[in-house]
C-alpha cells in the first residue's frame, strides 16, 4: 500500500517516573488473502500489517505481532514509563517488508 499513513499521540511533557499513555493508528487497508479479485477471480495476496514496535531512545519499550484478524487501521493504545526526556520511534512492518515509522518527542522534568 502506498499511502499507509501512521498517526501517534504522545505527550509533549511529562514528569520524571510517570506513567504516560500512547496511542497510535494507522491508516491500511489490510487485505487479508481470502478476497476474490472480481475481474480476474483470483485471490488478491495477503497484506496485513504484522508487526508494531516502539523504542525509546533506542530502546524497545513495547511490541506486537499482529495476526490476519486485526482489523483495517489498526489501533495500539500502552503505557510506558519515562524518566527522562528523549525520543519515541515507532515502527509498523507489513507483509512485503514494507515500514511505516514516525518519531515524537516528549520533554521530561
Amino acid at each position: 500500500m502506498k499511502h499507509a499513513k501512521p498517526r501517534v499521540k504522545v505527550p509533549k511533557k511529562a514528569a520524571k517516573g510517570d506513567v504516560i499513555t500512547i496511542k497510535t493508528l494507522i491508516s491500511h487497508k489490510m487485505e487479508s488473502g481470502r478476497r476474490k479479485d472480481k475481474k480476474t477471480g483470483e485471490l488478491i495476496p495477503r497484506k496485513i500489517i504484522n508487526h508494531f514496535k516502539a523504542e525509546f531512545n533506542g530502546t524497545e519499550v513495547f511490541s506486537a505481532n499482529l495476526e490476519p484478524s486485526v482489523s483495517a487501521n489498526p489501533y495500539i493504545q500502552f503505557s510506558v514509563k519515562v524518566d527522562e526526556s528523549g525520543t519515541f520511534k515507532f515502527t509498523w512492518t507489513d507483509d512485503d517488508g514494507s515500514m511505516y515509522g514516525t518519531e515524537k518527542k516528549i520533554a521530561v522534568k
